[in-house]
């Protein structure tokens, strides 16, 4: 891949439309699954409230039906037979239920995956105890089980949860990442951890000693295990062992010049090498990774995303199974951590999400750690027949797009009842007459349709004075009519401490934010998303 890119859209369709067979070297995936749960955003306002705040950015859609039932007929057809006579023993043995549309619709993504890779590549799939023994049978069908690697135990936290004190089952504390290779050919180097409370005891136990500089050492023999003639020699008085040394006497004095001899107190001791704790790479990572704490709600790195995954854990994954300019592929993206990881660590990468939610969500991430970062956006409005398009297909998607344009925190979701009239919120800061600061909201309302009147506007100013809002701002597809605009005019202006005068409803059109034409509001705070740190490089420069 020359380019790094985010796709909106379903990762399956993008996956056979813009994903070329063999141009990739990682997959990373974390698919959701929870039968029982929702997946969402989560925003909280800057008075800490969030429950209102709260939308979903994708639904549990992984029910057996007619989607299921085509994603199975095409693993059945793929020409993969490995892959079909699994999928069609598990259907026989599960039946038609969630479990089995989640395993019809993941197979066949995950046979367009390893189509993508190249033979060096390797797959890494998250997921939790729910799936995790279903999903490496396909992949063992798919990847063949000879390209099996690991099971990865990550002990995502500590286990003290009162909930399972009335449980009938032990707690659940870990996720499963099933590690397979495309082929033998597969890129891995192996990692290390020196912060491990083992490798810091052994370090304590074995190099006891220290020498001239303070560096711990201990002394390794010297000692060739096969007889070796050619290298029986006295060195400074030390005599030889009975099969010689292990190295030459050239390499003997070179070692002792650099100081890495060590010369018992009586020559008829022997020789030996001062080997370092500091040449040590550190604890090699086994399969139980215990050394990666969940992010929690104190970690820098958090963004409000429930299963936002901890930076280090990808970035061991893309150190130990790709390389520099290696292009790394996430299709169940969602806040980005996989995109982050790649970028810091100097990949290309190809990120793909179903919610417009998580590509904006993602473009803020990347934009405040990567200041003035290059990549390309595809799937998403680029100009005013795009977003018409969008609005006709999904109007929730398009809400959501639309306050991305005026960085507004989204409200609400797909959810029945009343429509509270309320699409997004924007918040800045004011001050009272004693000088304490005050959180002020504008009230965010989106029409897709091609029908606007003022009885919109008048909703809109209804909903302002409902909600204590100082503001509100109308934002349309169609073209305002000139009562609309004479509607908001009446509702007069919004006059902040600090001498800003802004009108009180406000209309923004899409073609005026495609055109960067933005509405005249107050300082406002970027509190649609949080924040990601400003990230050093490999080389601890700031990118």
């Amino acid at each position: 891949m020359a380019k790094n890119v985010l796709y909106y859209g379903d990762n399956l369709a993008v996956l056979r439309e813009s994903i070329k067979d063999e141009s990739i070297d990682l997959v990373y995936l974390d698919p959701p699954f929870n039968s029982q749960a929702t997946y969402n955003v989560l925003f909280k306002a800057p008075t800490g409230e969030q429950s209102h705040a709260q939308i979903e950015a994708f639904e549990d859609t992984w029910h057996w039906g007619e989607s299921a039932e085509q994603a199975f007929d095409e693993v059945i057809k793929s020409g993969n037979t490995n892959a079909a006579e699994l999928l069609r023993a598990v259907r026989g043995f599960l039946g038609e239920n969630d479990m089995m549309a989640y395993l019809a619709m993941m197979a066949v993504r995950l046979l367009e995956l390893h189509r993508a890779l190249k033979p060096e590549g390797s797959l890494y799939l998250h997921c939790d105890p729910t799936a995790s023994h279903y999903l490496k049978v396909l992949l063992d069908g798919i990847f063949d089980h000879s390209n099996y690697r690991n099971e990865i135990i990550w002990k995502r936290r500590v286990g003290m949860s009162s909930a399972v004190h009335g449980s009938n089952r032990f707690g659940i504390c870990t996720d499963t990442i099933l590690f397979y290779a495309k082929t033998d050919d597969a890129e891995f180097r192996p990692q290390y951890n020196v912060s491990d409370p083992d490798y810091q005891q052994y370090i304590e136990e074995r190099f006891t000693m220290i020498d001239e500089k303070g560096e711990r050492f201990q002394p390794t023999s010297l000692v060739n295990p096969a007889y070796r003639p050619n290298l029986i020699y006295e060195y400074k008085g030390y005599k030889p062992p009975p099969n010689g040394w292990m190295i030459t006497r050239e390499k003997m004095a070179r070692w002792d010049e650099e100081g890495k001899i060590y010369f018992p107190k009586n020559t008829t001791g022997r020789l030996r090498r001062k080997s370092y704790a500091k040449e040590l790479k550190g604890m090699p990572i086994q399969n139980l990774w215990t050394d990666i704490p969940e992010i929690n709600s104190q970690a820098q790195e958090r963004l409000g995303y429930p299963t936002q995954k901890p930076l280090a854990l990808l970035e061991r994954m893309i150190r130990a199974s790709s390389n520099e300019d290696d292009t790394v592929l996430d299709p169940f993206c969602g806040c980005g951590t996989t995109i982050h990881a790649a970028q810091k660590l100097n990949r290309r990468w190809v990120g793909i999400d179903i919610t417009h939610l998580a590509i904006s969500l993602i473009e803020k991430r990347l934009s405040d750690a990567f200041p003035g970062i290059k990549y390309e956006v595809q799937g998403t409005p680029k100009d005013l027949d795009g977003a018409k398009d969008l609005a006709s297909r999904d109007k929730y998607q398009f809400q959501w797009w639309a306050v991305s344009l005026v960085n507004a925190v989204p409200f609400g979701g797909k959810k029945k009842g009343a429509d509270t009239g309320i699409d997004g919120l924007i918040y800045f800061y004011d001050f009272d007459p004693k000088g304490k600061v005050l959180t002020e909201k504008i009230i965010v309302s989106v029409k897709g349709g091609e029908n606007v009147s003022v009885a919109m506007i008048r909703d809109l100013a209804h909903v302002v004075t409902r909600e204590k809002a100082r503001m509100g701002l109308f934002i349309t597809l169609a073209e305002p009519t000139e009562p609309m605009r004479k509607e908001a005019l009446k509702e007069g202006y919004c006059e902040t401490s600090i001498g800003g005068k802004y009108l009180k409803l406000q209309i923004a059109t899409i073609g005026d934010l495609l055109a960067a034409k933005r509405p005249d509001l107050p300082l406002v705070q970027p509190l649609a998303f949080s924040k990601a740190a400003l990230e050093p490089n490999e080389q601890g420069k700031l990118l």
